[in-house]
């Protein structure tokens, strides 16, 4: 059987091979899928700056040419730039069996393929979850099955502030993965600091969370860092709740389901909020990525 292995770009494999520092980059947000243009672009070189300012190497992954990668060079960033196929966890083997042209990796993919390369620290904007309605749908992301069952620390400002939150965290606690809150007691809710729900764990420094992957019980289960948009960029809870509440509603009318939801919803808000969510997703992604960074380097110690 032939066995799952990434294309790792020379400046990765080389930084982990002498065991310093990398962060793994979903290429999701870095799409039009994620961001529109040209915010999508100014987003990925926040992030991969934040990354570099501590000292780490940023290891954007997608599939190309029905080839997984773990670190794109700057013409296949342009790629990205332009993807509009989505790839989940279960669609890694899919792409590559037929070919897909460029594929965005989400939250799943990306933890997955920063675990095939040997990368143990992921950073993103917010990860999915428990969708509300979830009772009737079953409509559960993929990426807390892919976080559960590898060994990479995800840092994330929350989940989609769309979602049943409470329901999320419940999950979380039934498949066994840490949440941790970065110098923070509440679950962020993505553009805004607190969902009112407190934080299982909070931690103050890097080498802790490093801790919590390393005393984990499971060999497989993964850690969620989450923290909170910077106080200066944040939506006020009162302006996002009746956004939030108009997006999800047009979004059921429109009869959308699925992974459609995220990418749909987030069009919305842009609207609904006059894009004053783009600035909010660019400030928590950077914000995100140099935590991550921080705690990668932290770990290669």
């Amino acid at each position: 059987m032939q066995t799952f292995q990434p294309i790792v770009a020379d400046d990765v494999a080389d930084a982990l091979e002498h065991g310093r520092a990398v962060v793994a980059l979903e290429s999701t947000i870095f799409s039009n899928l994620g961001l529109p243009a040209p915010a999508n672009a100014e987003a990925l070189e926040l992030c991969k700056q934040a990354v570099l300012d501590q000292g780490a190497t940023p290891a954007v992954t997608a599939i190309l040419d029905g080839r997984p990668h773990v670190g794109l060079s700057p013409d296949e960033e342009k790629r990205v730039l332009q993807g509009t196929r989505k790839v989940a966890e279960r669609d890694l083997a899919v792409a590559q069996a037929q070919g897909w042209d460029v594929g965005v990796t989400t939250v799943s993919a990306t933890v997955t393929l920063a675990h095939a390369a040997g990368i143990s620290v992921f950073a993103t904007g917010g990860i999915g979850g428990v969708h509300r309605g979830s009772e009737r749908s079953g409509d559960v992301s993929a990426d807390l099955d892919a976080i559960a069952n590898h060994p990479v620390i995800t840092v994330c400002a929350g989940a989609k502030a769309f979602l049943d939150l409470p329901r999320t965290l419940e999950y979380l606690e039934t498949v066994g993965v840490p949440v941790l809150g970065w110098q923070h007691d509440w679950f962020p809710a993505f553009y805004t600091r607190s969902s009112g729900l407190p934080v299982p764990h909070r931690v103050d420094d890097e080498r802790v969370v490093c801790d919590v992957l390393r005393f984990r019980s499971r060999p497989n289960t993964g850690v969620l860092l989450t923290v909170p948009i910077p106080v200066e960029d944040e939506i006020p809870e009162s302006r996002i709740t009746d956004v939030l509440a108009a997006a999800l509603a047009a979004s059921a009318s429109a009869g959308v389901t699925g992974p459609a939801v995220t990418p749909y919803v987030l069009e919305r808000i842009e609207k609904e909020t006059d894009g004053e969510s783009i600035p909010a997703n660019l400030a928590l992604a950077r914000n995100n990525a140099g935590v991550a960074a921080r705690v990668a380097v932290s770990l290669a110690r």
